[in-house]
């Protein structure tokens, strides 16, 4: 599945969610985030089996710049992580919104989604940051 950034919630901490189907998501960092850590070489995801928590670490991500944590913008058990990314995590910053996606949760508060920020709210928020 491709996303569009405007189907995209987003949260404070530059990480996008995806509804999928029922209550699974698919988690990854905005093109705002990558382009901020440039060169991404390496990404530590959590297990699938774990539970994450909303605005908990989830692992971190690693670019030639810096290591920064991963935020967690849901809760709930990752079901799924994104092995392609364990031999090229360059494909972050080469598609952050399609294939580099980082981990897939089973939601378990669906009501969490509703505070994160649109498309148009997390667009105002970083131009707030960029001012």
């Amino acid at each position: 599945m491709t996303a569009t950034t405007a189907n995209l919630r987003y949260s404070k901490e530059h990480e996008w969610v995806l509804q999928l189907e029922g209550n699974r998501v698919r988690i990854g960092i905005t093109d705002y985030a990558q382009k901020s850590l440039g060169d991404i070489v390496f990404v530590e995801n959590p297990e699938v089996g774990d539970e994450v928590t909303a605005n908990e670490s989830m692992g971190t991500i690693e670019s030639v710049k810096a290591v920064s944590e991963l935020f967690s913008p849901v809760s709930g058990a990752v079901i799924s992580i994104n092995e392609e990314l364990e031999d090229a995590p360059e494909t972050i910053n080469e598609q952050p919104y399609d294939k580099g996606w980082l981990v897939e949760v089973e939601l378990s508060n669906p009501e969490e989604l509703e505070g994160l920020l649109n498309e148009e709210e997390y667009e105002a928020f970083i131009n707030e940051g960029e001012e």
